[in-house]
């Protein structure tokens, strides 16, 4: 974040691993496209049908509050951190922003399908695995010149 602060974001120069992260946040966050979890009964909440009332709806919010954590680690890493308008409050900048990545979160749910097992399994494997390799050489490659 400190680098961040003095020179640009590092979604800028890291773009691919940002897409990356943001892909697997949302996989990690067990929401639309990739809730295998809920896919696996095709029931209301798949394996979450036992659970009623009070104990239903603190999943719910606890799935929400792992989406918004990992928006703010998107935020942390990839847009600056808290790093902002010298007029704007540094916590108010770093929420704004995480905010819009957490909308960000609710808008790729709204807007895709469910995906099968196999279709997730293809993309980690096939595409999120190779673009994490090279950002990772893009990364060392950079350092390596000197930018970071």
């Amino acid at each position: 974040v400190t680098w961040q602060e003095q020179n640009i974001w590092l979604i800028v120069p890291l773009c691919i691993g940002a897409l990356t992260f943001f892909i697997a946040a949302i996989g990690e966050s067990e929401r639309i496209p990739f809730d295998l979890p809920e896919a696996e009964a095709e029931l209301v909440e798949g394996w979450a049908t036992e659970y009623g009332d009070v104990r239903w709806g603190l999943q719910m919010a606890s799935n929400y509050f792992r989406a918004y954590i990992l928006s703010g680690l998107f935020t942390m890493l990839f847009l600056g951190g808290w790093a902002g308008p010298e007029f704007i409050w540094a916590e108010a900048w770093y929420l704004a922003k995480t905010f819009v990545v957490f909308f960000f979160f609710i808008w790729v749910r709204a807007a895709t399908v469910r995906i099968r097992t196999d279709q997730i399994l293809k993309l980690g494997w096939r595409r999120l695995l190779p673009l994490a390799v090279i950002n990772l050489l893009i990364a060392v490659a950079l350092k390596v010149a000197g930018v970071f």
